[in-house]
């Protein structure tokens, strides 16, 4: 995730504990849905669904602030 980015998500990651968080909530996420896709965390498709959305939700606000940061320290 984000490897053009290293290096701005490393320094966010350091400096910014909003992005912190948003990182750590999808670290999450990503374990879990890849645990109901192997069949390791029994889920329903309704719930297993609102985690793939909750997941790309997290992944679009890091982005955002992937480029914001970008823009700011170009």
């Amino acid at each position: 995730m984000f490897e053009h980015d290293q290096g701005i998500v490393q320094q966010l990651l350091a400096d910014n504990t909003d992005f912190k968080t948003l990182f750590d909530k999808h670290q999450e996420l990503d374990e879990k849905v890849d645990k109901a896709g192997n069949g390791e965390l029994p889920l329903d498709d309704m719930t297993l669904e609102k985690m793939k959305k909750e997941k790309l939700l997290v992944k679009d606000k890091m982005a955002l602030m992937i480029e914001k940061y970008g823009r700011a320290h170009a």
